[in-house]
């Protein structure tokens, strides 16, 4: 049975990037205690490099155990990982370069594969080894960063898409109406089975998309997909800026 979100509230820029890294230290710190690592999927998107920006920062980065972590990623486009869209690049970037994290705490989604359902297959094998979870095993991942999208997609889960209904695999093929179409993504079972989910939101075109998701009032709003995010048992947090939750009711 899901729970109810934990709905967190930040004034925009330092505050809520305050916030985001103390979650984020919290919740893999909690995981390394318990098991001596922590299995993290990362998302892309602008808010979540300014995470990745602060997280790097002098103030944040002795305060993680960055070699007990193992990275994974939530989607990627159909795109080599030098691209500028690629969301392994923008880790590498800002996260993995800086950091000095090396290539085998990291395993990216193949988006430059041929055939993307071939790729698909073999990131579910990825995560299954890693997490040594076997088929029909559904992993737990102990951190899922997500972002939201003004259509209530979220990782590359998009409205009245065939990805969005996958229930067999951990790791489908997404299709994106807008921008590069063909995706790869994490599906809702292995979301919804995470230790903690956290949505990473910010800025006022996202306040009526936050409202739709959190206070669904109608079927088409609980059909959303970031609205089908609630995990088995574990946490989900919604961390927003004023501007994101402006048009929640209190």
């Amino acid at each position: 049975m899901s729970t109810s979100p934990d709905i967190l509230v930040c004034q925009p820029g330092q505050d809520w990037l305050d916030k985001a890294c103390g979650l984020f230290r919290d919740v893999t710190d909690q995981a390394i205690q318990a098991q001596g690592s922590c299995v993290v999927a990362l998302s892309g998107g602008s808010t979540p490099r300014a995470l990745y920006g602060a997280l790097t920062s002098i103030e944040w980065k002795s305060q993680c155990q960055w070699d007990r972590m193992i990275f994974l990623f939530g989607d990627e486009r159909g795109i080599p990982p030098d691209h500028p869209d690629s969301n392994y690049g923008l880790a590498l970037e800002a996260l993995f370069r800086p950091l000095g994290i090396g290539s085998s705490q990291v395993h990216r989604m193949k988006g430059e594969s041929a055939d993307l359902s071939l790729a698909a297959a073999d990131y579910e094998r990825t995560v299954r080894a890693l997490t040594h979870s076997p088929s029909p095993a559904v992993p737990r991942l102990d951190l899922v960063l997500l972002g939201l999208g003004e259509d209530g997609h979220t990782a590359s889960l998009f409205p009245g898409t065939p990805a969005l209904s996958e229930r067999n695999h951990l790791v489908a093929v997404g299709l994106s109406p807008k921008g590069i179409p063909s995706r790869l993504t994490l599906t809702l079972g292995v979301i919804n089975r995470a230790t903690v989910v956290l949505f990473l939101v910010t800025g006022a075109g996202k306040a009526q998309t936050v409202r739709a998701v959190l206070q669904s009032q109608t079927q088409a709003e609980r059909a959303l997909p970031a609205a089908q995010v609630k995990p088995d048992s574990g946490r989900l947090v919604w961390l927003l800026d004023d501007a994101a939750a402006a048009a929640l009711m209190r």
